[in-house]
């Protein structure tokens, strides 16, 4: 590994371990600062937010169905590394894991009780509730993170340039990706992995010790859920010398059968019907209203315009600060596939599951609460976001079982996210080499579970969202480029290939001009 290499992985290790150590001292400063620059983001620049999570949208679309998707993110004879039941597995847990589990419940009742616009606790809050939450779980964060990962897999597979974030700036950029430009890209790129990942890791701590303090009566202290947070370090490390094809690729298939397990025992004992004519009403809502929720703001409407802050501009947000690490995770284990094949799986295919799961959870949840009066569980929700799943629970049969399952399925996705995200970590700060040294691995490890406990010392959930979005900003310009160089370089290549002449990456290319050179 060269010097400039090391620059990159030591220069973003100083950055990280600063970040916790100021964390750790001025852990209650750290908190006011970040949620005043957060309320100053979403209050002037929500407009920015919705615009561009749109456009990554019809981004995605576009190279789907366009010529362009026939492109594939390799070698023309390369076929796809992992089979597509695996490969879908291994992104989701990695892209929404925890966060699906932690809102599954959470999230509708929210909407339900406040919603966008109307009066609450109505029938037309509870069709609402389902719309919007299909609306921030759908085909909006995964165009986010899809935008990151075509960049990375297109110019590291395609084009044989590094698997760093600052290859895909190549064609803006040239050789300067090589120099301090390009290295202030990876590093931050970097950094806001590992403040991501760690986002992960307080979310799993804060939400498995309510699970487990429901279950079994153990206080949820903050030592307890610092405990959760080493314990699952010590797992994900042992997973992560596994590699990608053992260890990541068994816990994903692990997490899913959890998954559907969960699904199958609410639907069949829950309000079955009234869930399939939710899912399917809520998925044509959803689809119906899909443009005028993209871009709804309310400029004389001062409350509905907070509620689109305080929800969809956060959400927007939250993705852009899980891009960086689910990107390069999504584009490193899809080599081989074509564009068409790619956004198919990588837009579509999750967001339908993650319909699935909100319409048997949450639909569940609302029909406990408008159907059947149960006002006491809508407050303990209410007041008690990261418990409101094993809340749920604990009012319907077999919700012990499904306690227990859901404690399961969350500390495996904390273990599967953790493992991808330090292979991720060490991957772009070692210059994009596909497969880092356990050493590097473990050191990311280390240092982003010291995060979580930064995130954890200043104020728990809302610490945990703020810091890591506000963090995480700037990298939605560097998106809109990533963009831009993805449309700019597929379409090189078609003119390329109409004119009659050959492909060549941009590896192949170097190497001919050091050669000319000598």
């Amino acid at each position: 590994m060269g010097k400039s290499n090391n620059f990159v992985l030591y220069f973003s290790l100083i950055l990280s371990i600063l970040f916790v150590l100021v964390g750790v001292t001025f852990h209650e400063r750290l908190g006011s600062i970040a949620t005043a620059f957060l309320d100053f983001s979403v209050t002037n620049f929500n407009w920015f937010y919705l615009l561009v999570g749109s456009l990554f949208v019809l981004i995605c679309l576009y190279l789907m169905f366009s010529k362009y998707g026939s492109i594939r993110l390799g070698k023309d004879t390369d076929k796809p590394t992992y089979g597509t039941l695996s490969w879908i597995t291994m992104l989701f847990s990695a892209a929404m894991g925890v966060g699906l589990v932690f809102w599954s419940v959470a999230e509708p009742t929210s909407h339900y009780i406040t919603p966008p616009l109307g009066e609450g606790s109505t029938s037309d809050a509870a069709s609402l509730s389902m719309k919007y939450t299909f609306f921030h779980w759908g085909l909006h964060p995964w165009a986010i993170y899809g935008v990151v990962a075509l960049g990375l897999a297109y110019f590291n597979f395609r084009k044989n340039l590094p698997a760093a974030m600052s290859s895909t700036l190549y064609p803006l950029l040239g050789d300067k990706i090589k120099g301090p430009i390009g290295k202030t890209i990876d590093i931050l790129s970097v950094f806001i992995t590992a403040v991501g990942v760690a986002s992960t890791f307080g979310l799993s701590a804060l939400q498995i010790a309510n699970g487990i303090n429901a279950q079994w009566g153990i206080p949820n202290t903050l030592l307890f859920q610092l405990s959760i947070i080493g314990l699952a370090t010590i797992l994900f490390i042992i997973s992560s010398w596994s590699g990608i094809d053992r260890g990541i690729r068994y816990l994903s298939n692990f997490n899913m059968l959890l998954m559907i397990t969960i699904m199958a025992i609410v639907l069949i004992i829950g309000p079955t019907k009234q869930i399939l004519e939710m899912l399917i009403s809520s998925t044509g809502n959803y689809l119906g209203d899909l443009v005028p929720m993209s871009l709804r703001l309310e400029p004389f409407n001062s409350d509905n315009n907070a509620w689109i802050g305080a929800w969809t501009v956060f959400y927007w947000a939250w993705w852009t600060t899980w891009a960086p690490f689910v990107g390069a995770f999504i584009a490193r284990i899809s080599r081989g596939r074509t564009i068409r094949e790619f956004v198919l799986g990588v837009l579509l295919i999750p967001s339908f599951i993650s319909f699935v799961w909100f319409a048997i959870l949450g639909g569940s949840t609302i029909h406990l609460i408008h159907d059947l009066g149960n006002a006491s569980l809508a407050d303990s929700i209410n007041t008690n976001l990261e418990g409101a799943l094993f809340s749920f629970f604990s009012n319907i049969p077999l919700g012990s079982i499904l306690s227990i399952l859901a404690i399961l399925l969350i500390f495996s996705f904390f273990i599967t996210s953790a493992d991808s995200a330090t292979f991720v970590l060490g991957m772009l700060s070692s210059n994009g080499e596909l497969d880092p040294s356990h050493r590097v691995k473990i050191t990311w490890g280390i240092i982003t579970a010291g995060a979580a406990t930064v995130f954890l010392l200043a104020g728990g959930l809302d610490a945990v969202r703020t810091i890591s979005i506000v963090v995480a900003t700037p990298f939605t310009i560097i998106m809109l480029f990533i963009s831009y160089s993805l449309l700019k370089e597929t379409r090189k290549e078609f003119s390329t290939a109409r004119d009659g002449q050959a492909f060549v990456s941009y590896e192949s290319s170097e190497k001919k001009n050091r050669k000319q050179a000598k």
